[in-house]
């Protein structure tokens, strides 16, 4: 009998989470196991969906609504009725919802908490999680800070299962030139790419203007800042403020990550917190070289000197001393960048998909 296994996320927007649950759902042995994605809102614009009907996983959208929407205990309870998950992983806010509607004995819940603790969830929904997970919900950390703080912040030690991409989706070099010369780059032009969402985490007016005083009127030096977010006009703003108008480029969400990764020079993350970030991950099986912030779990995946450059969060100074390195020292690039891509074997989503298959197993026999 193959498990069926529920997977339910609040959006399918391309951003970190729901680029591992996609990887995931698409990874999971469908000799063991059935999957089932649900999404609590319905399709965005360039979504993840073709990613899963490609994998062959079935996809519901559930069509909630801003704020908080009772209408999703019906749907969910209906959803429950027709799939008759033996597991449902949730991520994010979602637990405030699938609780009360699959916590029930022959039914195994788990949790994945992808950013640090005390940043995943508002006041209501610590309490939701704290209450979880010292009752029928195993709660699962994405990286060793992740870790230390749901132990911190609910008291219990959780599953730790790094996350994981398809490294081998990441390496083509052969689209560095035609993908410079469709979207107007110059074969000689140092292209630094950060690809986030521009909201205060990820600190995008910092990146700017540390790459202001890193490119110091180099003009063949280009930021390419790939996502979107409540500071975009703000990042837009502030690169014309600082002179460096016409070397920012704000590309917006884009469909086409693996080939820009390879069109690039350097990749760039300047986050005030993070979980472990998959763009990092995707950025190293390029090939690239990293600057990054030393939060969350990033030094767990990049290691200073040897596959990038860390440096403190918020410290400007030391962060574009870090992009003027890469910009000017195409050696340094070289040697970063090859110990990257050597190193990003570790992340591949075969290595997570294992750990959560052999999870869901155990979970679901504890459950009977």
């Amino acid at each position: 009998m193959k498990i069926r296994v529920l997977e339910i996320i609040p959006t399918l927007k391309r951003a970190g989470a729901e680029n591992m649950v996609v990887s995931l759902a698409c990874r999971l042995d469908g000799r063991r196991f059935e999957t089932l994605v649900a999404s609590l809102y319905d399709a965005f614009p360039n979504g993840l969906e073709p990613a899963l009907e490609r994998g062959g996983v079935a996809v519901r959208h559930l069509g909630k609504r801003r704020g908080f929407d009772p209408r999703m205990y019906p749907r969910l309870a209906a959803l429950r009725k027709e799939f008759r998950p033996h597991v449902v992983h949730t991520h994010s806010y979602v637990l405030r919802y699938a609780l009360p509607i699959f916590a029930r004995r022959g039914t195994a819940m788990v949790h994945t908490v992808h950013n640090l603790a005390e940043r995943e969830a508002d006041w209501p929904g610590r309490m939701i999680h704290r209450y979880a997970f010292r009752r029928r919900v195993t709660p699962v950390a994405i990286a060793g800070e992740v870790a230390r703080t749901v132990r911190e912040v609910y008291g219990v030690e959780p599953e730790l299962i790094p996350n994981g991409i398809e490294t081998g989706a990441f390496q083509r070099p052969e689209a560095r030139l035609p993908w410079r010369a469709a979207n107007g780059f110059g074969e000689d032009e140092i292209l630094v790419l950060s690809a986030a969402r521009l909201d205060p985490q990820k600190n995008p007016l910092g990146l700017i203007e540390a790459f202001a005083a890193a490119a110091a009127g180099d003009v063949r030096c280009r930021l390419l800042m790939a996502g979107e977010g409540s500071l975009m006009e703000e990042a837009r703003r502030r690169a014309a403020q600082l002179g460096v108008g016409g070397q920012v480029s704000l590309l917006g969400v884009r469909t086409d990550i693996p080939e820009l990764l390879n069109a690039c020079d350097a990749f760039a993350l300047a986050s005030d917190w993070e979980g472990h970030p998959l763009s990092l991950m995707e950025a190293m099986a390029t090939g690239l070289p990293v600057v990054a912030t030393a939060v969350g779990g990033v030094p767990e995946i990049v290691e200073d000197g040897v596959t990038g450059l860390l440096v403190p969060p918020g410290d400007i100074q030391a962060l574009a001393q870090a992009l003027e390195c890469l910009i000017r020292n195409p050696q340094r690039r070289r040697e970063l960048g090859e110990a990257a891509r050597a190193a990003s074997t570790r992340f591949d989503a075969s290595v997570m998909a294992s750990s959560y298959a052999a999870l869901f197993e155990r979970v679901w026999k504890a459950a009977l």
